[in-house]
């Protein structure tokens, strides 16, 4: 008998199987909240799954609980797909400022939509005290709006490296100790998210508008645990204790400036650094000296 009752059952063992991943999924609720268009139908907090929808009435978004001085940020996004001109799908890191945004820090993912047939496309951005126009634009390699895919941001005293499905699009490096005049991002930032109406500039310059007998406009969102150092943390976010500030993620390997180089001439279409009519005067901005 002293046998037999140690013997598990099939249900016993599917359960010693299931119960860690069950609890290990982080849900929405553990680190976001909705910041705008929490209706129960803009919003749609699936807990492992968020799902924003814009209409002509509203969009939505939600932020972090949190704000951050370093981390490795991360969202698993499925943007709306078919005509969608003039949507805008965002992914963001912010720091809190005047309404006006006028000091503010900021990282951005922003997926410009598009007509029917033509790419969206990718739109990364960083302000640093409230001074941006820093947009760097690619098609990207897949269709963003066929399935879910990764999205990064790796955030420390050193780097920010913005990355797609693991490889490194964008590369600001953390000089601001040696090279006059340099911006760097250094502001608690918090992460954001959002799906709303960019039509006077998202496609085209704006002369593309969105069509409202094409919506409504969904986009989901997946993957809310963060890696990051939280204003609450006892840990100082420069501490080489952080796992992403450890020496490894103070640059690139030589694997991923390769990926990062081949990223730069197959699918960049637009760079601030390159655009001659914005800087007639041929005084581009200090960190475009040092973009790889």
């Amino acid at each position: 008998l002293a046998m037999a009752s140690s013997v598990r059952q099939p249900w016993q063992l599917l359960l010693i199987v299931l119960l860690p991943s069950l609890a290990a999924a982080t849900v929405f609720d553990d680190n976001y909240v909705p910041s705008w268009g929490a209706d129960g139908y803009h919003l749609v907090d699936q807990g492992t799954e968020t799902r924003l929808t814009m209409d002509r009435t509203s969009g939505a978004g939600f932020r972090s609980r949190s704000t951050y001085g370093s981390g490795f940020f991360h969202m698993r996004i499925k943007v709306p797909g078919g005509y969608t001109a003039g949507v805008i799908t965002a992914f963001y890191l912010a720091s809190e400022a005047p309404y006006d945004g006028s000091d503010r820090d900021e990282v951005d993912f922003e997926f410009l939509g598009n007509v029917d047939g033509e790419n969206i496309t990718l739109q990364t951005n960083v302000f640093v005290n409230g001074d941006g126009d820093r947009e760097q634009r690619l098609n990207l390699w897949f269709d963003p709006a066929a399935d879910f895919h990764e999205y990064k941001i790796l955030w420390n005293p050193y780097q920010l490296v913005i990355l797609v499905d693991d490889v490194p699009i964008r590369v600001l490096r953390n000089l601001t100790g040696q090279v006059p005049e340099y911006e760097f991002p250094v502001k608690q930032m918090g992460v954001r998210a959002s799906l709303w109406d960019g039509s006077d500039w998202a496609t085209d310059g704006g002369r593309i508008k969105i069509d409202w007998g094409r919506a409504p406009f969904t986009a989901g969102f997946q993957g809310f645990d963060v890696d990051a150092c939280a204003n609450t943390s006892s840990t100082p976010c420069d501490s080489t204790d952080l796992w992403w500030n450890a020496r490894r993620h103070r640059r690139l390997s030589v694997r991923e400036q390769a990926a990062y180089e081949h990223v730069r001439r197959t699918y960049m279409n637009y760079d601030y650094c390159a655009d001659k009519d914005r800087f007639q005067n041929g005084k581009v901005p200090v960190e475009c000296s040092y973009t790889t």
